[in-house]
């Protein structure tokens, strides 16, 4: 009995992703000239919420509104909760999968590692939806394996190049 106070003092215990820690220093340098005029960024696949905690403390003229899945979105909501700044909003559910997105007019949106594990058959249609949300000559940024040798690559595009 004596250790059941100490437990119930213990902070709970988030998931780390380590592709995250050793990308987002990089992905902050692009993030930084290609999202300087933004105000608002739409984060889709927000995962752990590491990104979105990391970028809005770097980032902070930017209100951060991360997303994830329903099943997903617990442990998200957690992270930010826990080391959120002011300007990360309160994690949206939003499946990429789904069409039409009900999401407020964002100036950019941002996804990091998501594409290679949407089915190929729904990535046309999410970059489709990405379109939506974006308000006119708005950034889309995303990062993910595109080269072959595995290397990460921070790919901007205004909305005008999104079909």
């Amino acid at each position: 009995m004596a250790c059941m106070g100490a437990l119930s003092q213990t902070r709970a215990v988030l998931t780390l992703s380590e592709a995250c820690e050793r990308n987002k220093g990089p992905i902050l340098e692009v993030l930084r000239t290609e999202f300087a005029a933004s105000r608002s960024v739409l984060e889709v696949g927000s995962g752990t919420g590491q990104h979105a905690v990391h970028f809005a403390a770097h980032l902070p003229h930017l209100a951060w509104q991360p997303s994830e899945v329903e099943e997903q979105l617990a442990p998200l909501a957690e992270r930010i909760r826990l080391e959120g700044t002011s300007n990360v909003r309160a994690p949206i559910t939003l499946d990429a999968r789904e069409h039409p997105w009900r999401v407020a007019p964002v100036d950019a949106v941002f996804s990091a590692n998501t594409l290679h594990i949407i089915a190929w058959s729904a990535c046309g249609p999410s970059f489709a939806a990405w379109r939506a949300p974006l308000r006119r000559r708005a950034w889309c940024a995303c990062t993910d394996r595109f080269a072959s040798r595995g290397n990460i690559r921070v790919t901007a595009m205004r909305n005008s190049t999104l079909t």
